[in-house]
């Protein structure tokens, strides 16, 4: 009787099939395949007619010479290389050792840096000096033959990257409180001729305050919701204001009067921004549109549409591109004024943009996110750099002409950074006013005065803060360059921060502001 056959599953019957195989065709699994010299040789042979013939004929450096016996025959031969057409002169075909007049104008040449070097030494031979000067010509050539890995490699010489030196900046310090409205400080601007700033607030109100002295100059009553943009023009005597309840309004500075309305926005108006050159406003909204009104006759003159959020930010420039806002769609747009169309959509933010700021002297600008701070290149809005660490809703951006860029947030926390490099050299949190809860710690605006030696600040704890470089403070070497920052910014107690306060009993009605010779229209 015959033994029964064992049954086996079929997964099993399988593996052990695969395993009989493979076991079959590899008897080392760790063992690797063996070069085949022949192969090898062939290899290197084609690389080097394919990609270094031109280079060939150039001097190898003498460590590599009595290696050179492993390349396969006819490799020492440069003329078999040379591309077709290119001829070999008597010059080019054999390289020669500098003369005795090219060595000593060779050292004549050298940095003073290496010439100090040189000097420390004993006389160097004539030998020595040609192999430098051999060593210098290999460097010009930017080739160098260099062996890896048991194969030899023709690399381009590269420079290793060097992180940037960031540009000290002397830190800055809690200068002035300033205290008198009664909501959210939400906008400020500085007049052209930084005799005096204005700021709106949720209170409802517009305020003129004095820059010098921090006293409170005028109060403006108008808008019936938040204020959330104010404008000074440098072209006229007017002051430009736009609020949650739709409307933007034209202010005469001679009368303190309301003379001009601009209707059309559908939703809260969030940002107005005034064209440098020319007599237009531009204004941004909730309706997710901007829109661009002539300051004279008050016409609509363009509507911008594509946004797809609330358009939150929007500035103006005299170069293309003249407009340039940002939305809570993230998306950042650079409009054509002229057409009224959009000319380029930046799309890098991951959240809304809620400011924006532009270089004063560089043809670049920087956007604010809760993911980061980057920074762009007109005209088309090339990505230059993000600037990471400010980890909170950046509500605005500032920047003077030294570099150095603010960044303000809902947190209440302050950073500035070194424009060029995006080092962080600062972070700045002042305590709240008296009063005032830890959670209205947090910043709205902020803007740099025109002789940019004051920041001043809008805050959620009602006041303004005016900060201003430390004059004390001194640039020392290494790392620890940069330890004169927030550490210096304690957080003031009360009793200290009343010192800073600047209060106002009584509010003069009948100030007049010293303005320029302005064209009125």
């Amino acid at each position: 009787m015959t033994e029964d056959v064992q049954k086996h599953s079929v997964h099993t019957l399988v593996f052990r099939s695969l395993k009989r195989t493979h076991d079959m065709f590899v008897a080392d699994h760790a063992k690797a395949v063996a070069l085949d010299d022949e192969s090898h040789k062939l290899k290197l042979a084609v690389k080097l007619k394919a990609d270094y013939s031109p280079v060939l004929h150039m001097p190898v450096l003498k460590e590599g010479k009595d290696r050179m016996s492993q390349y396969p025959d006819g490799l020492h031969d440069n003329e078999a290389y040379m591309q077709p057409g290119v001829a070999l002169t008597a010059d080019t075909k054999v390289h020669r050792n500098p003369s005795e007049s090219g060595i000593h104008s060779l050292a004549l040449a050298l940095p003073p840096s290496q010439a100090r070097q040189e000097s420390s030494r004993t006389a160097a031979t004539v030998a020595e000096i040609r192999r430098g000067a051999e060593r210098a010509h290999a460097q010009s050539t930017a080739l160098l033959l260099l062996e890896g890995g048991g194969t030899r490699n023709s690399n381009l010489l590269r420079r290793t990257p060097v992180m940037p030196k960031p540009q000290w900046h002397p830190p800055w310090k809690l200068f002035r409180v300033i205290s008198g409205h009664l909501g959210w400080v939400r906008s400020i601007a500085v007049e052209p001729g930084n005799q005096w700033f204005v700021t709106g607030s949720a209170d409802r109100t517009i305020k003129i305050w004095d820059l010098a002295s921090g006293k409170l100059k005028l109060s403006l009553t108008g808008h019936i919701s938040t204020v959330r943009g104010v404008a000074v023009s440098s072209r006229s005597p007017y002051l430009f204001s736009c609020g949650e309840d739709k409307q933007v309004k034209c202010w005469d500075l001679e009368y303190n009067k309301v003379i001009r309305h601009y209707h059309g926005h559908l939703s809260a108006v969030y940002d107005l921004d005034l064209h440098p050159t020319i007599d237009v406003l531009m204004t941004c909204s909730r309706d997710a549109t901007a829109r661009v009104w002539d300051i004279r006759t008050k016409a609509n003159v363009h509507t911008l549409t594509g946004h797809t959020n609330t358009v939150a930010t929007v500035r103006c420039q005299a170069a293309e591109p003249q407009v340039i806002t940002g939305s809570h769609d993230s998306t950042i747009r650079l409009w054509d004024l002229i057409a009224g169309k959009t000319r380029a959509t930046l799309t890098n933010h991951k959240k809304s943009v809620r400011t924006l700021v532009m270089h004063p002297r560089q043809y670049t600008f920087a956007s604010g996110s809760a993911d980061n701070i980057k920074q762009w290149m007109f005209p088309d809005g090339n990505f230059i750099q993000n600037l990471s660490g400010h980890n909170a809703i950046i509500n605005t951006l500032a920047v003077n002409s030294d570099g150095v860029l603010v960044s303000g947030a809902d947190n209440g926390t302050i950073h500035m950074w070194d424009w060029r490099t995006g080092y962080n050299f600062q972070r700045i949190h002042a305590a709240v006013q008296p009063g005032s809860l830890d959670s209205e710690s947090g910043i709205f605006a902020c803007v740099f005065d025109h002789s940019e030696s004051r920041l001043i600040t809008a805050e959620a704890d009602k006041t303004i803060k005016v900060y201003k470089e430390d004059e004390t403070a001194v640039s020392t070497s290494g790392p620890k360059k940069y330890e004169l920052t927030s550490m210096m910014q304690k957080k003031l107690s009360c009793s200290s921060f009343s010192s800073f306060l600047q209060t106002e009993e009584s509010h003069p009605v009948n100030w007049k502001p010293e303005i320029l010779k302005r064209k009125r229209y």
